[in-house]
């Protein structure tokens, strides 16, 4: 369970609602938008999957200039956050409520890199205030800032997917209804994080260098990017999944909430085991738990919508490990090596965030090629190969991700 008391006193709270406002602006956007301009706008997949590897390469490039202005900003802060949170909320609006004024492919390409680049800001400055927060909290800090923090963000995940469907209900425009309710909750998120910018806390100076030279650190920073690509990957294809190899459609919305809320209601237990059993052995069973749980999935057929709901909830259940347990333990090492990690979370920011833009770019187009066409009839050999990176790829990436957290011993992390 969340320790409320405490957490009220301590603040934590506030963590929760900011990281679930972050994260519905993050992973639910690679579920929805590519759907959403594939069926309202006739835009390939592969263009999609195109420009979604583009705007992750700009990342290459800014994710580091982030970090250091985020290092710089000083009590200047909590300003620095409210903007981007209102550009985060402007390019949402425009992404889903705007008809493009002109070639949906640029319009979508431009409000994803105004969204993205102020997701990429606020993620740096919030996970880099966790470091500095968790060492205010007591003991097994990392652990309990994470625990809230995660739970919110998956919570906050829940929300977005299932939003669209539920405004589908009473308006003819979900998606407009969705980004309307995203700019109230942003509104809601920079309040309760107002008072947390402008607690300073005394660190030192941690820069990339600082964070590469570091054997544990790199091997972590490894282990984020192969470990959360199964999630790219089943979170870029979910969606078509569901509609075309389950021949379930409108069942979407129900199957992603049960997933995420599994993850959500998860993450709390997975953090109490970590702080009993140690966070790398009970990470690598949430690992365990998933590669068992997507080694199911070719066994599905049309209409097995009962059983890949208990795959869903498995699944689900494992994320609440990797949402919760490799953020805290980057954030630890960083409290060793690195106490401002402003900079090195622009590391941590972009190795999570490439494997949507990998997933996206190399999904969509071998499903292109494979005679895939969204909300149509499809081919045995389309759905095969949807099937199989659906759940193939996640297996094989979960298996490596095991083998190369096993070679990390309990004291480095």
């Amino acid at each position: 369970m969340v320790d409320t008391h405490s957490a009220r006193a301590d603040g934590l709270p506030s963590y929760a609602v900011f990281a679930g406002v972050l994260a519905a602006a993050g992973l639910p956007i690679y579920i929805h938008a590519p759907k959403f301009y594939a069926d309202t706008f006739g835009v390939s997949l592969t263009a999609l999957g195109g420009a979604l590897f583009a705007l992750r390469l700009l990342d290459v490039v800014q994710d580091p200039l982030l970090g250091r202005l985020a290092a710089r900003l000083g009590p200047w802060r909590g300003v620095g956050a409210a903007v981007a949170l209102a550009l985060m909320a402007l390019a949402m609006f425009g992404l889903f409520a705007i008809t493009p004024p002109g070639a949906p492919l640029l319009w979508f390409a431009i409000m994803l890199a105004v969204l993205f680049s102020a997701y990429s800001f606020l993620n740096i400055l919030f996970y880099a205030r966790g470091v500095a927060k968790a060492a205010t909290v007591g003991p097994a800090g990392h652990l309990r800032v994470a625990r809230w923090r995660e739970t919110g963000a998956l919570l906050g995940v829940c929300l977005a997917a299932i939003v669209p469907s539920l405004a589908a209900l009473i308006s003819g425009h979900p998606f407009s209804v969705f980004a309307a309710l995203f700019a109230v909750a942003a509104l809601c998120a920079g309040l309760a994080m107002r008072l947390e910018w402008s607690t300073v806390v005394a660190t030192l100076t941690g820069g990339f260098r600082t964070v590469l030279g570091d054997p544990v650190s790199r091997r972590l920073l490894l282990i984020a990017l192969v470990n959360t690509t199964p999630v790219a990957v089943s979170s870029t294809l979910f969606l078509f999944f569901v509609e075309s190899r389950l021949a379930a459609p409108g069942a979407e919305g129900p199957l992603l909430l049960l997933f995420f809320l599994a993850a959500a209601g998860a993450a709390p237990f997975w953090s109490r085991a970590a702080e009993r059993f140690g966070a790398r052995r009970v990470l690598m069973a949430g690992m365990l738990l998933s590669v068992l749980a997507f080694g199911l999935v070719p066994l599905l057929g049309a209409g097995d919508i009962a059983l890949f709901a208990l795959i869903c909830i498995a699944s689900g259940a494992a994320l609440g490990t990797d949402m919760t347990l490799l953020p805290a333990m980057f954030a630890r090492r960083l409290a060793q090596i690195a106490p401002d990690g402003n900079e090195a979370f622009g590391l941590w920011s972009f190795a999570t965030k490439f494997t949507l833009a990998f997933a996206a770019v190399t999904l969509l187009p071998v499903l292109d090629t494979a005679g895939f066409v969204p909300g149509t009839e499809n081919t045995t050999d389309a759905l095969r190969w949807l099937t199989f990176l659906y759940a193939g790829v996640p297996c094989t990436l979960k298996i490596a991700a095991i083998g190369m957290l096993s070679t990390l011993t309990r004291e480095n992390i």
